[in-house]
């Protein structure tokens, strides 16, 4: 099985880091975003894995060249003339997932002790086009799901957006974790070019595919693109 790690993003909210490096080199005692994150999939059995790269990207290169991918297969997918954003980066890569039944994705500036081998269980054995990890916490943004655990739409609560892709009640507020297990025809489906969430492509495809979520509450969860939570990070992170 291989992967994909989102780190391309300019990391706006890691500052003042990011004026000088790219958010997946941010240090948690010492070790990478990137590091971590490649030695978290490799528990699972994963080490071959693409990292998608735009803001300082050679210093990811250089890093990734000089510690010899931390034991993996790392590919670098560049993007240095354009970010591409989350879907569009996907689609992008998609020729490196060319022959696998699925994989798994995954955003540089989150650590977890998410039991991804269950995940992966999960999402093979359902007929989900793509599972997404999720949890019951507070945010902005959230997917909306029914009770059974399939997308049904997404909402912000700041601005007031929502969509809504299929009709039903209850819909349960899950916030995105940022790690997704999709299975390679998904590739083929995405109608977005340029520069795209993979959230829109979701919410495309589940209107007639199912999308679902796979609910991790009380696993630990720290997003580490902001400054404060790295000293949380580095409490639990030795």
């Amino acid at each position: 099985m291989k992967a994909m790690i989102f780190a391309a993003g300019l990391g706006s909210r890691l500052k003042p880091w990011t004026d000088f490096h790219p958010k997946a080199l941010a240090l948690v005692n010492g070790k990478s975003l990137l590091q971590r994150n490649i030695e978290y999939l490799q528990q699972f059995g994963i080490e071959e894995v693409i990292v998608n790269v735009h803001h300082f990207a050679e210093q990811i290169v250089q890093a990734v060249s000089d510690h010899k991918g931390w034991g993996s297969k790392v590919t670098i997918s560049d993007e240095t003339d354009e970010v591409l954003e989350t879907g569009g980066g996907l689609k992008k890569a998609a020729a490196y997932f060319a022959g696998e039944k699925d994989f798994v994705v995954m955003n540089a500036d989150i650590l977890t002790q998410l039991d991804l081998g269950a995940m992966i269980q999960q999402h093979r054995s359902t007929s989900a086009l793509a599972t997404l990890a999720v949890t019951e916490r507070d945010t902005s943004r959230y997917f909306l799901f029914d009770e059974h655990s399939v997308l049904s739409g997404w909402c912000n609560v700041k601005t007031g957006e929502e969509k809504i892709v299929r009709t039903v009640t209850p819909l349960i507020r899950k916030a995105f974790s940022g790690i997704h297990v999709i299975n390679t025809p998904l590739l083929g489906m995405i109608k977005q070019t340029g520069k795209f969430s993979m959230v829109d492509v979701y919410l495309d495809l589940a209107k007639e595919h199912l999308i679902s979520g796979y609910d991790h509450t009380g696993a630990l969860l720290i997003d580490v693109g902001r400054p404060e939570n790295i000293t949380k990070a580095e409490a639990v992170f030795l």
